[in-house]
């Protein structure tokens, strides 16, 4: 049987590349064929970087309070802060707010229509990510419903939920995850994986036609030693992810075994957060004390590139998108 391609690989920090500036909460990046990149932006919309690396705003209407608020703790929290990026059959995108706690479409124009913002008559909580199926199904995950997120950052918190969005509407697939965040199906659908940000692993759902859970489990460790944000497979079937404020790009294989690709952490801050958690104490300070040097707080993971063998680091905190290439190819995504 052939080896995993990703054996014996890591990535050094000084050979790590960079596109984009001037970017604002990247946290999302969407890649298509051509080697165009989205990225996700709190001015409001998205930031198109082209192939030929220009770059062009898309909004509905410019947003300016992320850079003009002094306060740090209060810009992560407030405004518009789209966050999950997913293109509609039409590519348009279907965008999730993180700010505004709603699912909105956004053409590339930037016309903008409200999808959802309720369930069951009650606000739908702090939407994180969104994702669509082959099926055309949207899915969406909400981390909590606490208004301000950071006060969610517990470790006795269980608020989070999954929910899909189809022609029936609205409706709650799971629920009682520890900070729902970004999810993606294997290459079959057959498994939703769900990151659980503050319960530090992978939780998978076996989905059956009817958008019903048949089944649920932890994948790979019980605790991965840091805060998961982001997710995505590649084609031999390791499941990549971020650690967001300790900053490390990981790996789970399908044996379920962990590996560090790329460490960027400041382990000094990084331990105090951590300790500061296991004692339900984290604090904003604590957690904007964390970060590497090459886009703090990393965010998410996307495979790109024509050979989908570039990987692109989001992030919260950084203006640039860094980048490295792979052993190994990403899975496609549904628009790919």
């Amino acid at each position: 049987m052939a080896g995993n391609p990703i054996d014996g690989f890591e990535v050094d920090p000084a050979t790590v590349g960079f596109v984009g500036e001037g970017l604002q909460r990247p946290e999302c990046i969407l890649a298509e064929l051509d080697g165009s990149l989205w990225s996700a932006d709190a001015r409001g919309g998205v930031v198109h970087i082209r192939p030929d690396g220009s770059q062009h705003l898309v909004t509905q209407q410019l947003d300016e309070r992320f850079s003009a608020n002094a306060d740090e703790a209060e810009r992560f929290t407030t405004g518009t802060l789209p966050n999950g990026l997913a293109f509609d059959r039409d590519g348009s995108f279907l965008v999730s707010n993180f700010g505004t706690d709603r699912l909105e479409r956004m053409t590339r124009d930037g016309q903008t229509a409200v999808l959802a913002d309720t369930l069951d008559g009650k606000p739908i909580g702090k939407v994180n990510f969104v994702l669509r199926d082959s099926k055309g199904r949207v899915w969406l995950t909400i981390s909590t419903r606490i208004v301000n997120w950071m006060q969610a950052i517990s470790p006795n918190l269980a608020d989070g939920y999954v929910a899909v969005f189809d022609e029936q509407g609205l409706r709650v697939v799971a629920d009682g995850f520890r900070f729902t965040n970004e999810i993606r199906f294997d290459a079959a659908e057959e498994w939703l994986y769900v990151v659980e940000t503050t319960g530090r692993r992978v939780t998978r759902l076996r989905i059956d036609d009817r958008c019903e859970v048949t089944a649920r489990e932890t994948f790979g460790p019980d605790d991965t030693g840091g805060f998961i944000d982001g997710i995505a497979f590649d084609s031999h079937g390791n499941l990549w992810g971020t650690h967001v404020m300790s900053d490390r790009i990981f790996a789970i294989t399908p044996e379920g075994d962990f590996r560090v690709i790329l460490d960027d952490d400041n382990p000094a801050p990084s331990k105090v957060l951590y300790d500061a958690f296991a004692r339900d104490a984290v604090t904003p300070d604590l957690m904007l004390a964390c970060g590497g040097k090459l886009a703090p707080w990393f965010a998410s993971v996307t495979f790109g590139g024509p050979d989908l063998r570039t990987v692109y680091i989001g992030s919260l905190r950084g203006t640039r998108i860094p980048f490295f290439r792979s052993p190994v190819a990403g899975l496609p995504m549904s628009h790919w």
